[in-house]
C-alpha cells in the first residue's frame, strides 16, 4: 500500500501544495494521503478527495542545546561557501551587533567555524542537533504519529525550516523514506543549511540540481530529480483565472492609461520600497512618464501595509492591492510563516501579471512571475554603502540574481533618474527584451507549468518503486 505524507510548513507551501492541483494528483498516484501541518488545521477548508487526511502537528519550540547544534552548522556552512557573494553577506548580516549571552555564544560559532567548517564537521553538528531531539517531548507525538499511519513516504515541502526537523528525525528513526522540494530560487546559493539529510531532493531545474550538487557533494545525483516548481502553476489553472474588464473594475484602474506595478518586499530587505514608489508616483504627477501611466502597489503578503502611511497620505490617487494573507496563528517562532492566502488574492495576483504593462521591484522573485506573462521589468537598487539608503545594490553580486543581470532579462534601476527614463523605454518598446525573458524562465524553471503537480505527484510515487 503507497501511502504519502505532506508536510507542509507555511503559508507559501499551503498556496503551493494546496492551492494548486497537487493533493488531487497525489490522492490519484498514492493509496492514502496524509497532509502534516505547521499551519492550524482549521487553514484547510476542504480537501475532496475522501484517501486525504490532515492531521496538525504539535508547536517545536528550541531548546538551547538544539538552537546550538543547529546554529554551529548553519554558520558552518555559510563558512565553507563564502566564496559566494550571497553566503558571505549572510555570514557578515548574521553577526551579533551586542554582547548578550547568546551573541556572545553566536560570535564563539563564528570564531571557531571560521577555521573549521569541513563537510564532515557539519554533519557532526546536525547529528549532535538530531540526538538532542529525542530528549524533547515533542518526538513521542511525532514518532506516535507516524507509527499510526505508517506512511511509506514522507514529503517535506521546504528544506529549510527548524522548527520541523524534529520531525525528520522521527521519520529517519522509523526508517521511512523522505524526500524534499527545494523552496525558493534563491535558497542554495544564498542562504544556510537544510534542516537535515533527505534521501531524495526534487528541484525546479537542471541549474538548480547542479546547484545542490555542489553545495551538498554527499548528495548522489540520481536522487536529485527536476520537476519544475508549483510556485506558478496557478497562473496556469482556470479557477484563478479573471477577466481584464473584472481586473480593472476592482481596482478602478484605468484602462486607457499603461499601468505600473510596484511590487514590495517585506520590511527586512525592502526599505527602500516607499522611496522607489514615491519617486514613480512623483513622475506620474510631474508628466514625466509618457504615455499616461498609473501606479499600484502590492504589498508583501508577510506584512500589511502598515509602514506605507505616509506615503499613502501623500499620494492618495495610488492604487494598493494588500494581499489576502490571513494571520492563522500567533506567538510562533516565525509568525510571517502562519499566514495564509486567500483564493481572492491568487486570482488578484494573477490579474496583475497577466494585464498590468510594466513591473518593478527589487530583485525579486516577482520578476520571474511576471516574466511568464512575458511583462518587461525592472529591478531598483537606490542604496548603496555610502548614499544612506538602504544598500539594496548588494543584492546585484547574489549567485542567483546575478545571473538575472547578466541575462538582460531586467533592467536595472540605481536612482530615480534611471528608472523614470526605463520606465519611458520599456513602455514604449515592450516587446525589447522577449526572448532573454524567455530564456531565463528555461533557465530558472525546466518544465512546463501545466502539468506541475502531476508531474511532482508521479516522481514521489516513483520513488521507492
Amino acid at each position: 500500500m503507497k501511502k504519502l505524507g505532506i508536510v507542509i510548513t507555511d503559508g507559501v507551501g499551503f498556496r503551493n501544495f494546496i492551492m494548486s492541483d497537487f493533493i488531487m494528483e497525489a490522492s490519484t498516484q498514492f493509496d492514502e494521503v496524509v497532509i502534516y501541518s505547521g499551519l492550524p488545521i482549521s487553514t484547510f477548508h476542504s480537501i475532496p478527495k475522501s484517501n486525504v487526511t490532515i492531521k496538525e502537528l504539535d508547536v517545536f519550540v528550541e531548546s538551547k542545546l538544539i538552537w546550538f547544534f543547529r546554529k554551529w552548522k548553519e554558520v558552518a556552512h555559510l563558512q565553507k561557501h563564502q566564496s559566494f557573494y550571497g553566503m558571505k553577506d549572510n555570514l557578515i548580516t548574521g553577526y551579533p551587533k551586542n554582547n548578550s549571552a547568546r551573541a556572545l555564544l553566536v560570535k564563539m560559532i563564528y570564531f571557531f567555524t571560521s577555521y573549521i567548517h569541513s563537510d564532515s564537521s557539519i554533519l557532526l553538528a546536525e547529528k549532535l542537533q538530531f540526538l538532542s531531539f529525542s530528549k524533547n517531548k515533542i518526538i513521542k507525538s511525532y514518532r506516535q504519529l507516524l507509527n499510526e499511519d505508517k506512511p511509506s513516504h514522507v514529503f517535506f515541502t521546504h528544506q529549510r525550516p527548524p522548527y520541523v526537523a524534529p520531525f525528520l528525525y522521527a521519520a529517519q528513526q522509523l526508517k521511512i523514506p523522505a524526500s524534499t522540494f527545494i523552496f525558493s530560487w534563491d535558497n542554495l546559493a544564498s542562504k544556510g543549511r537544510m534542516l537535515g539529510v533527505f534521501d531524495y531532493f526534487l528541484v525546479w531545474s537542471q541549474l538548480m540540481k547542479d546547484e545542490l550538487l555542489y553545495f551538498y557533494p554527499n548528495v548522489r545525483k540520481e536522487n536529485v530529480k527536476v520537476v519544475g516548481t508549483p510556485q506558478f502553476e496557478p497562473y496556469v489553472m482556470p479557477k484563478y483565472k479573471s477577466s481584464a474588464e473584472d481586473f480593472f473594475t476592482k481596482f478602478r484602474l484605468d484602462i486607457n492609461k499603461k499601468t505600473i506595478c510596484y511590487s514590495c518586499a517585506d520590511v527586512s530587505i525592502g526599505q527602500n520600497d516607499p522611496v522607489v514608489i514615491s519617486a514613480i508616483a512623483n513622475a506620474i504627477r510631474n508628466n514625466a512618464i509618457e504615455p499616461k501611466a498609473q501606479l499600484i502597489v502590492r504589498t508583501s503578503p508577510a506584512e500589511d501595509d502598515g509602514r506605507f502611511k505616509s506615503v499613502k497620505d501623500e499620494f492618495p490617487e495610488l492604487i494598493w492591492n494588500v494581499p489576502k494573507w490571513i494571520l492563522s496563528r500567533e506567538n510562533h517562532a516565525e509568525t510571517w510563516s502562519q499566514r495564509v492566502p486567500s483564493e481572492e488574492d491568487v486570482t488578484d495576483l494573477r490579474s496583475l501579471l497577466e494585464y498590468v504593462d510594466l513591473n518593478i521591484n527589487m530583485c525579486s522573485t516577482m520578476s520571474l512571475d511576471f516574466m511568464l506573462f512575458d511583462k518587461p521589468v525592472i529591478n531598483t537598487v537606490f542604496g548603496n554603502s555610502e548614499n544612506g539608503l538602504y544598500n539594496d545594490q548588494r543584492f546585484l553580486n547574489y549567485g542567483h540574481f546575478k545571473k538575472v543581470v547578466d541575462s538582460q532579462s531586467v533592467t536595472i534601476a540605481k536612482n530615480a533618474l534611471e528608472l523614470i527614463e526605463q520606465i519611458n523605454t520599456t513602455l514604449n518598446h515592450p516587446e525589447e527584451r522577449t526572448m532573454q525573458r524567455k530564456a531565463m524562465i528555461d533557465l530558472q524553471i525546466s518544465e512546463p507549468l501545466l502539468g506541475t503537480s502531476k508531474r511532482i505527484a508521479s516522481t514521489l510515487s516513483h520513488l521507492n518503486a
